[in-house]
């Protein structure tokens, strides 16, 4: 297989941007272009609702390299540019100016875009979805004492975006349809554990609950309606419902697409000659035997270093377990593994769930470990994968002694 002359990567997230470092590490020595659709150059979004949105960090230290690194390394940034369509048959990136950008091998990172509400009023001034650094910003602005912030959603977006609103001085009101947050993600005990650190921390939470519409005034929101008839007073609202791939260009192109991209084990689309990393990969996964589509940092780090390896005509596979993390107050947590959605499993746990120091583990009928997460206990995840990838049953008590090193299990 002769090596591409032009790699085009479409995206100017992390996955984007470590596409193009990728291309570097391995030794190409062809063309790199990067078409980001923000006029920044690529960064990593953990922070926009962790320490950037808490005013601990700044946006430049979540960019994935400095300016200089692109021109040094001969990559030609195209920044603030969309794409419009893929011609496949020719090769063709058109943008949005109509201009082809001819490639050889095409990588898309087109990532994920917030799911948004059709209730009235959702379209004022004042309501707020987190994807960029200027909507972390925004939201950073609405911060303060004695101001009120409503917030839709009990997903990890919402209950960081709390977090860092109450560390403000902010006065917060967490909005919830489901009975708890978190709930279909980590179960009723564990989504206790989050219920229990927000309240501690004067987050009033709204539970079951059914919105009716964004109260407004003047053109600005003003508060929350609910159809029980109350109404939540807020300054502003943020809105974090979850997000959704986003595979426009990847339809419109006649890929494989089922909620995501269809991605081989290599991550390589139904064209051989596109690949696609990141949210928008639905992942044929060759350790968990079954498709992955996860909207994790881990995945935008990793994923686009085995995709190039492929692209340049190697046989690597991306084989790593899906992991994420977040910090809330003085919680911190990390979640290693793919447990998914409407599959029957078990959770047991090591440690003390009242102090939320804690490991749990998340086991199929057959007693193997699908999923562990770690709760200010530090040190482990690199002990946990070798017992979620080898797909062996685990002694439950054992598993559950804090006495038996992982290591024995």
């Amino acid at each position: 297989m002769s090596s591409p002359e032009h790699v085009v990567i479409v995206g100017g997230g992390l996955a984007g941007g470590k596409a193009a470092e990728a291309l570097h590490d391995i030794g190409f020595r062809g063309r790199v272009t990067l078409v980001a659709a923000e006029p920044h150059l690529p960064y990593e979004r953990p922070p926009l609702s962790k320490s950037l949105l808490a005013g601990e960090s700044s946006f430049d230290e979540a960019l994935v390299n400095p300016g200089e690194w692109y021109a040094e390394h001969g990559v030609d940034l195209r920044l603030g540019i969309r794409v419009g369509s893929i011609d496949r048959e020719r090769h063709d990136v058109l943008l949005d100016d109509d201009s082809p950008l001819h490639y050889d091998k095409l990588v898309l990172a087109t990532g994920s875009v917030p799911r948004h509400l059709p209730i009235p009023g959702a379209d004022a001034s004042g309501v707020h979805y987190l994807r960029t650094v200027e909507d972390a910003e925004a939201i950073r602005a609405t911060f303060g004492q004695g101001k009120k912030l409503a917030v839709i959603g009990g997903g990890w977006i919402g209950l960081e975006v709390t977090a860092a609103a109450r560390a403000a001085g902010t006065d917060v009101t967490v909005i919830e349809a489901a009975e708890l947050p978190l709930l279909a993600v980590l179960g009723s005990e564990l989504a206790r554990v989050f219920v229990a650190l927000h309240r501690e921390h004067g987050v009033e939470l709204r539970l079951d609950a059914r919105i009716a519409e964004i109260v407004t005034a003047d053109g600005g929101a003003s508060g929350v309606r609910l159809e029980d008839g109350d109404t939540i007073e807020a300054d502003a609202v943020v809105i974090g419902v979850g997000v959704a791939p986003d595979v426009t260009l990847a339809q419109q192109a006649g890929l494989d697409v089922d909620n995501g991209v269809l991605v081989d084990a290599s991550l390589r689309t139904s064209d051989p000659d596109v690949y696609a990393v990141g949210d928008i990969a639905n992942h044929e996964h060759p350790l968990l035997k079954q498709r992955v589509r996860v909207e994790h940092w881990a995945n935008a780090l990793n994923q686009p270093k085995a995709a190039i390896a492929a692209l340049l005509g190697g046989d690597e596979q991306y084989e790593e377990l899906p992991y994420f993390y977040t910090d809330q107050y003085d919680l911190g947590m990390e979640y290693i593994g793919f447990a998914p959605r409407g599959v029957e499993s078990r959770v047991l746990v090591r440690g003390d769930l009242e102090k939320r120091e804690f490991v749990a583990f998340w086991l199929d009928a057959d007693s193997r470990m699908l999923a562990a997460m770690n709760v200010n206990v530090w040190d482990v995840i690199d002990q946990l994968k070798p017992i979620i990838a080898s797909g062996r049953a685990v002694d439950a008590d054992r598993l559950t002694d804090p006495a038996v090193p992982y290591g024995d299990l």
